[in-house]
């Protein structure tokens, strides 16, 4: 058996069509690297997921619950008034709350559950192996909390409050991710009717 050392920027053939490169990384070129990976997944403004890798945590999640029989739960939530806060403080303000937003719910989610921007003031955890009444408490809590929250910006004082919406998997018997959305949404909806600041499960 012939044994030859690799060397920087050496290829290897595998068959007729596949060549790999061997490529030496130092550690500063592995931070960059993962680093570079990480914000194609992350939303820049929030550091949330983004909506693409998003949908493809819960796609693989929903899949997951119903092959093992195990629960899930999605929190879909959204600021209240989002309009009237950038109408009346400016769309910096607006942003500003979002990523403050986003870090008081990853300083709240645990961390097998995945955090994402669905869209503009709209955001979603994903919560494996919790059942519909566990994530209510979660939602519950993450509610009041941000209701506590002091959002702050130049001189003033934000008042921000969220609505949240709770579906569940074995509760809501859906196919995929996006009904499971639809379920949530629909919740998030009748919590928007109800007065807002408020959580409301899919039942």
């Amino acid at each position: 058996v012939n044994v030859v050392a690799l060397r920087d920027g050496d290829k290897i053939q595998l068959g007729s069509t596949t060549i790999l490169k061997f490529t030496y990384h130092d550690k500063l070129e592995e931070n960059f690297q993962r680093a570079m990976y990480d914000a194609a997944l992350r939303d820049d403004l929030t550091k949330a997921f983004n909506k693409k890798h998003f949908l493809d945590r819960l796609e693989q999640e929903v899949a997951f619950a119903r092959r093992h029989g195990s629960a899930l739960s999605l929190l879909m939530f959204d600021v209240d008034h989002f309009k009237r806060v950038n109408d009346t403080f400016g769309h910096v303000a607006g942003d500003q709350v979002l990523a403050r937003l986003a870090q008081v719910t990853q300083s709240t989610v645990r961390v097998e559950d995945v955090f994402g921007r669905y869209g503009g003031e709209e955001f979603a955890v994903i919560c494996r192996g919790i059942g519909l009444h566990d994530a209510y408490t979660m939602a519950e809590r993450l509610r009041a909390l941000v209701a506590a929250t002091q959002f702050v910006y130049e001189a003033g004082i934000i008042p921000v409050t969220i609505s949240i919406g709770v579906a569940g998997y074995p509760e809501a018997p859906v196919q995929n991710g996006l009904e499971l959305i639809a379920a949530a949404d629909e919740a998030l909806y009748g919590a928007k009717r109800g007065g807002r600041n408020r959580v409301v499960l899919k039942q």
